[in-house]
This record gives structure tokens, C-alpha cells and sequence, in this order.
């Protein structure tokens, strides 16, 4: 088993920042892809980033547009999510996911582990 807990989501004006952590325990840090998904009212949940085990490869959605940066701390069992210009549609529940295996999965259904959100609202 792995838990995951997320912080660092809150309210912030359109053109900020915010920086999500997810805290893993339960099993080796080092063997997981971690990855960030979210989802907003009324829509499914979709990913937003992740990276493998090692930190060195990480995936992007489209629409991040090169405003968001993964990136993982094995020595604190650690990953996090940097977002910058933040836009009124990034607000959602932002949620850590975690699965072990080499590559990073995309898909929503690919996670076995799930942490409990965190809400990021931009306001406009």
C-alpha cells in the first residue's frame, strides 16, 4: 500500500502561483511513477503531469503550455507540482497518483494509489 497526501492548493488571482507537494509512505518511494491529475466540476479527470522514478523523464499535457514543472524528491519521498500563470480554468481538485512501474503512465485508470485532493481556485 501507498499513501499519498497532498498540500499546498488554495486560492490565488489569475497570472500567480502555486506549488502543490504529494507525500508518499508505504512503500519504496524510488519505485514509483508519480503523477499529478485533476479534476474540475462536472468533467472526468485528466492528467496533468508525471514523472518516473528517477525524476529524469517527465510528461506534460497540452494544455499546460510550459506553465507547470514535475518535479520528485526521493529523499523525501516528495513530488511536486511548481504552476505558474495560473488561469481561471487550471481551478480544480488537484490529485497525486502513484503506481509501480517504470514508465510513466497517462491514464486515469493506470493508478493504483490516489491521494485525497487539494482544491486550487483561480479567481479572474
Amino acid at each position: 500500500q501507498v499513501q499519498l497526501v497532498e498540500s499546498g492548493g488554495g486560492l490565488v488571482q489569475a497570472g500567480g502561483s502555486l506549488r502543490l507537494s504529494c507525500a508518499a509512505s508505504g512503500r519504496t518511494f524510488n519505485s514509483l511513477a508519480m503523477a499529478w491529475f485533476r479534476q474540475a466540476p462536472g468533467k472526468w479527470r485528466e492528467f496533468v503531469s508525471g514523472v518516473n522514478w528517477s525524476g529524469l523523464k517527465s510528461y506534460y499535457a497540452d494544455f499546460i503550455q510550459g506553465r507547470f514543472t514535475i518535479t520528485r524528491d526521493n529523499a523525501k519521498n516528495t513530488v511536486y507540482l511548481e504552476m505558474n500563470s495560473l488561469k481561471p480554468e487550471d481551478t480544480a481538485v488537484y490529485y497525486c497518483a502513484a503506481k509501480e512501474v517504470v514508465e510513466v503512465p497517462i491514464g486515469r485508470n493506470d493508478y493504483d494509489y490516489w491521494g485525497q485532493g487539494t482544491q486550487v481556485t483561480v479567481s479572474s
